[in-house]
């Protein structure tokens, strides 16, 4: 998903000439981002937050002692989940105390899969058009570990991916300082657009968008990286002008990170302090 063609320095708005559209199975609830065949990335001025939304209009602080399912949907389940990813989902990998929500992936067999892992979404219950998008989140490092903080249409069940729009807040993978920032979509085909930065992962740091008609914007700890124009629906963009809902999970292995797993670094924590969405 995030393979390096060209870096460019955002200037313009006609930001998406050179997206190469792609063919997709469809209806498929999953990390898709792995499959886009062409993303430009670019290295962007550092610029702080300046946004609009100052309204906070739904969090989830994790203060009890289990995840709240008025807020959250656990997908369960195996079968690489369309990249080849080698976790099976469930439940049990996700659990709230002090505070915080740990998503935890292990060495542990479940059906045909040799690892697990948790995946979470609002899909149903939490579903949002425009605002800014925030988590602190510590992720962990070692080979094979792909945890992300992401959004998809709502209308996904209607009208499939990449037809419903994916926003990628935050994707790591493997050892990697690098944070990854995407949007997926459909433009007579699959296309995507992408950036990235450089931080320290395994230290906590504030994961954010801010998404309003005219662009999605994306920021680490308040300093933007990524911007992507959506502005009067250029290059059939308009997905992103619909209710999107948010996810959290660890994927193990897969087409990005790879098929080789650090068993060494296992079980592996990622920690989210909070989930934050104003307007």
């Amino acid at each position: 998903m995030k393979r390096t063609i060209a870096q460019y320095i955002l200037l313009a708005l006609p930001f998406l000439g050179n997206l190469v559209a792609c063919q997709k199975p469809v209806n498929q609830p999953k990390d898709i981002s792995t499959t886009a065949t062409s993303t430009i990335q670019y290295a962007a001025t550092a610029t702080t937050v300046t946004g609009p939304f100052s309204t906070l209009v739904w969090s989830d602080e994790f203060d009890g002692t289990a995840v709240n399912t008025s807020n959250w949907t656990f997908e369960t389940g195996g079968g690489g989940w369309g990249n080849n990813e080698k976790q099976y989902y469930q439940a049990a990998n996700a659990t709230v105390a002090n505070g915080t929500l740990v998503i935890t992936a292990k060495k542990q067999r479940v059906k045909a899969n040799s690892y697990t892992s948790a995946r979470l979404k609002t899909q149903g219950k939490r579903e949002f058009t425009y605002g800014k998008f925030e988590a602190r989140i510590k992720l962990p490092l070692g080979q094979g570990l792909w945890p992300a903080f992401w959004m998809l249409g709502a209308n996904i069940n209607t009208v499939s991916w990449p037809a419903c729009g994916e926003t990628d807040i935050m994707e790591h993978i493997n050892t990697e300082n690098t944070i990854y920032g995407t949007i997926h979509w459909d433009n007579n085909g699959h296309a995507s657009y992408g950036g990235n930065t450089t931080t320290t992962p395994s230290d906590y740091h504030i994961y954010a968008v801010e998404w309003d008609s005219a662009a999605i914007r994306w920021y680490i700890d308040g300093v933007k990286f990524h911007e992507a124009n959506i502005l009067n629906n250029i290059n059939g963009t308009e997905e992103f002008h619909r209710p999107f809902f948010i996810l959290l999970n660890m994927a193990v292995g897969g087409n990005w990170p790879g098929q080789t797993i650090d068993n060494s670094k296992l079980p592996a924590s990622m920690y989210i302090d909070y989930v934050r969405v104003y307007q």
